[in-house]
Order: structure tokens, then C-alpha cells, then sequence
């Protein structure tokens, strides 16, 4: 990527470099038949002769400043730059993404469901509704789309800056949200608490801060203390230090973290699935491709293969489990072939301990340190 944005920036500068050029050579060209115009309107041409010597001087002016030859020059580097530009996008995506195609079966049903949901996520409920409907999947349709409708339903409140639907689920929910460490309810009674002190009444702000967030108060010192500290300020917070608190920015925060919740009690990701599969294949597809064209070069048959001979790295947060390759097979680990632990601390696959052991008749050296290992003391290593 970082070739593509280099030549990028170098077809932006030629270009930018071809516009001014022109630009200029233009305004000096303007110049000159605005000071001739000048010249012949204030009668200094008299007579055709003086008329005829100045509009030659013109020409004579115009071909000393050659705007052909001067212009050229940028702009064949602005061509030449464009012509290179298509050919490395071309070389750098690949447009013919089959041969990392492998025939595999795959839960058709599951795919469907992964899809009509990403639909419903957005709020595209009809849409989701006919997808789902033509793929023949009509009994999917009324759990999850009943689940995102309200979702979606409160999400929109809370851009109106409504809260009610809010703390109804909060409140409802609230048994749910305490094992996961959540104070979701207490930032939204905060949000609420906030929104009447706003408004200037300082007395039904106090009056909520006793019924809803005395509750915190013991858990959550520093916040009541920021809160209550602001009724002081009721009619002019946003001349106050903690106007922070009147920001668009902790609404947002607290929808993210509703949507989270939410999605987590559901037992749904926050992430759509689709949206995630999609970002993650873009990111592994251009190794595997070259994978896949050495393979070709070697004339191996990759399609039978329980798994790829050389790791295709994602970044974090494409990885949800561990994964452990073995340092001397270069293999991954498997049900099969799962990660074992030798007595010096060091990891080995079982099938590696297994070769060097000479299937268990002899002890080996670690590979890693000095120590003797014996097969029998090696242990399997549950992530």
C-alpha cells in the first residue's frame, strides 16, 4: 500500500506542478494582450502603421515567452507519471482472486444468517427481511430482527437525545450487566441528570441525583462528587469546568457502549460478523495470493491440505484465539497435533516431541536450551 500512496503523491505533485506552470505562462500571456489593448484604446496608434508595429511586437512578445515549450516539459512528466500509476495498481491488486478459491462445503444456512443480520444491524430491516426471505431462511427472520429493531429503536432516541427507552433496558437488564463490570446505567442517568440541571432546574436535578445516582455514590465517588459539585453551576454550565460533561462526545461514548452491552447479552458481537470476515479477508488475500502462485509454480495441489504450510498474519484485532506454531515444524497447532509441554518450560507440537524422541525411546535436547528432555514428562498445554 505504501508503494501505491507514494505514486499517488507523486502524480498529485506533477499534476499540481503542471496546473501552476500553465497558470503562469496563461497570466503572462493575459499581460501582455491587456497592455496592448491598453496601449491601442488610449489612442497612441494613431495611424495603421503605429497599429500594425504594435500588434507585431505583440507577437514578437507572445513568441518569447513560447507557452508550447514551456509547458511541455511538465507536462510529459504528468503523463509519464499517470502512465505508470495505472500499471502498479494493476500489479499491486490483483484483479483475478480464483486461485485462492478452495472448494470446500460451507454452512449455507449459517452464511444467510451472518448476512441477514448485518442488514438488521444497520437498521435496514426491510431489506433484511427480503434477503433473508428469498434465500428461503423465513424462520431466522422474527428472533433477530425483533432483537436489532429494538436496539436500533433506542440508539435512535439517544441521537434525539432521548434516554427513556435507555434506562428502561438498563433497569430491565440491570441483574446482566453487573457480572460484566458495566456502569452503563450509571452513565446514563448521569446523561439524564445533566440534561435537567441544563435546562436550569437545579432543584429536579437534585431530586434525581437522591433517586437515581445516590445508588453509585459509594462505588463511584468521584463521579457523584463531579456531578453534584455542577448543580452549583445549574443555567451556566457551559461557563463552568465541567461544561466536559455537557459534550456531544460522552453521548456517543454511551451509545457505544449500550450497543456493546446490548449486543453482549444477546450474545451477538458488537462487531458485524460480515463486516469483520470481509476486513480480514481483504487483509489476507494479497499473501495468500502469492501463496497460492508459488504453489502453482511448484505444481502442488493445495486444495487437500488440512492447512496452509506458512501463516497468514492478521492484525489484533482479527485474532479472537490463541494459536501456537511449533518453532521447529513451522506447523500449526492442532486437535491432532496440539502444543505440549516439556519439563525445561519450552513448547514443542506433540508430533515434533515425537520425531525427536524417536517415538518416545530416547531423550532429546530442547532446542531452545540445554536440558534433556524425556517424552513421557512432556504434557499437553491447553490454552
Amino acid at each position: 500500500m505504501e508503494l501505491i500512496k507514494d505514486a499517488f503523491e507523486r502524480v498529485t505533485k506533477k499534476q499540481k506542478l503542471s496546473c501552476s506552470k500553465n497558470q503562469e505562462v496563461l497570466d503572462l500571456i493575459d499581460q501582455e494582450i491587456k497592455q496592448t489593448l491598453q496601449k491601442i484604446q488610449s489612442n497612441e496608434c494613431a495611424s495603421q502603421v503605429d497599429f500594425k508595429s504594435t500588434i507585431a511586437e505583440l507577437k514578437n512578445k507572445l513568441k518569447d515567452i513560447a507557452p508550447v515549450s514551456q509547458t511541455e516539459s511538465t507536462q510529459k512528466e504528468l503523463n509519464l507519471a499517470l502512465s505508470k500509476y495505472p500499471k502498479l495498481l494493476e500489479k499491486s491488486f490483483n484483479p483475478d482472486i480464483a486461485k485462492a478459491y478452495r472448494n470446500i462445503e460451507f454452512d449455507a444456512h449459517t452464511v444467510n444468517e451472518i448476512i441477514g443480520s448485518h442488514f438488521y444491524r444497520q437498521g435496514l430491516f426491510e431489506l433484511g427481511d427480503c434477503f433473508l426471505s428469498e434465500a428461503g431462511e423465513p424462520e431466522s427472520t422474527a428472533a433477530m430482527k425483533s432483537q436489532f429493531q429494538e436496539m436500533f429503536q433506542i440508539v435512535e432516541a439517544m441521537k434525539c437525545q432521548n434516554l427513556e427507552p435507555a434506562l428502561k433496558w438498563a433497569i430491565a437488564n440491570s441483574d446482566k450487566l453487573k457480572p460484566n463490570g458495566s456502569d452503563l446505567l450509571l452513565q446514563l442517568h448521569s446523561l439524564q441528570f445533566m440534561g435537567i440541571l441544563q435546562k436550569g432546574d437545579k432543584y429536579g436535578a437534585i431530586a434525581y441525583a437522591k433517586t437515581c445516582l445516590a445508588p453509585f455514590a459509594s462505588d463511584h465517588m468521584a463521579e457523584f462528587q463531579k456531578l453534584m459539585v455542577s448543580i452549583l453551576w445549574a443555567g451556566k454550565l457551559d461557563m463552568s469546568p465541567y461544561f466536559h460533561l455537557l459534550s456531544k462526545a460522552n453521548w456517543e461514548k454511551v451509545i457505544g457502549g449500550l450497543t456493546r452491552q446490548f449486543c453482549n447479552i444477546l450474545g451477538q458481537s458488537y462487531e458485524s460478523p460480515l463486516s469483520m470476515t470481509i476486513a480480514a479477508g481483504v487483509q489476507g488475500l494479497p499473501p495468500l495470493l502469492k501463496f497460492m502462485n508459488v504453489m502453482v509454480g511448484k505444481k502442488n495441489e493445495w486444495q487437500t491440505m488440512k492447512q496452509l504450510p506458512v501463516p497468514v498474519e492478521l492484525d489484533r484485532e482479527f485474532q479472537f484465539h490463541s494459536i501456537f506454531v511449533c518453532p521447529v515444524s513451522k506447523e500449526q497447532a492442532t486437535d491432532e497435533n496440539p502444543p505440549m509441554l516439556m519439563s525445561c518450560g519450552h513448547v514443542l507440537c506433540k508430533q515434533s516431541i515425537t520425531k525427536m524422541s524417536k517415538n518416545g525411546t530416547k531423550t532429546f535436547k530442547c532446542p531452545y536450551c540445554p536440558s534433556d528432555i524425556d517424552s513421557a514428562q512432556c504434557r499437553q498445554l491447553h490454552f
